[in-house]
Order: C-alpha cells, then structure tokens, then sequence
C-alpha cells in the first residue's frame, strides 16, 4: 500500500483483496484502536471503503485467516500536505509508540522554541 502511495497520481481507484486485519486497519476512522499509520497516510489521499468479507472457504486449500476487500478511490480534493516525507515522519513517529505521551517522540522533529512552546503551553492547559 505504501507503493500505491507513491504513484498516487497514477493510481485513481485501488480494489483489493487484504487480510481482514490490515483491511480493517486501512479502513479505520480516527479514534477506533485500529487507526494507526496506514490509515492516516492512505485517508490523506484515497476515501476508502471496506466492501466485505471473504470467509476463508472460499479458497482451497483454506488460509488460517479471514480476508477483507477494499475500495480505494482517489480523493478530488486530497488534503494539502506540503512535504510528503516530513509528513510520513511525523505519522510514523506519532504512532510508533502509541502508549507514550505524543510530545515525547515528536521531541526531535521540531526545533527546541517550538517544542518548548507546544510544551508550556500544554501545561497551562492541564493546570486549568
């Protein structure tokens, strides 16, 4: 999926066939558990649509897992990202630890005033 990504502007529509695992995990909206790294990266270009199951009897011999089908299709008005790669940094970084603070491993993608600032001003919320 992280391909399809890179040819973005080639790739207006995507249907496939994942384990129901990652499917779901593509598909997830904000604030379920399974949103993570490839749903924010694919959502910030494609609306994305799980179709349905595929029960694992419907292939012989039978895999020990579930499988799921997608639609992916090009968004019109994709969001605005100006740089791709900061962008993925910033996306792998923030999920990449998920039961820490989230401050704590963006600390080194901004320089020291703006995380100081991010910082202090986050204090003055919680003391509230």
């Amino acid at each position: 999926m992280f391909r399809v990504l890179e040819w973005k502007e080639q790739v207006p529509l995507v249907v496939g066939m994942f384990q129901k695992e990652v499917a779901q995990r593509i598909a997830a909206g904000h604030g379920n558990k399974e949103y993570g790294i490839l749903s924010v990266l694919l959502q910030a270009e494609y609306h994305i649509e799980y179709l349905f199951d595929v029960h694992e009897n419907c292939f012989n011999p039978p895999p020990k897992v579930k499988s799921g089908v997608i639609r992916l299709t090009r968004l019109e008005t994709p969001y605005e990202v100006k740089n791709w790669k900061k962008f993925t940094l910033l996306v792998k970084t923030a999920f990449g630890q998920r039961r820490k603070q989230l401050r704590n491993p963006l600390k080194g993608l901004f320089k020291k005033n703006i995380y100081r600032n991010l910082s202090l001003r986050n204090a003055r919320k919680s003391s509230r």
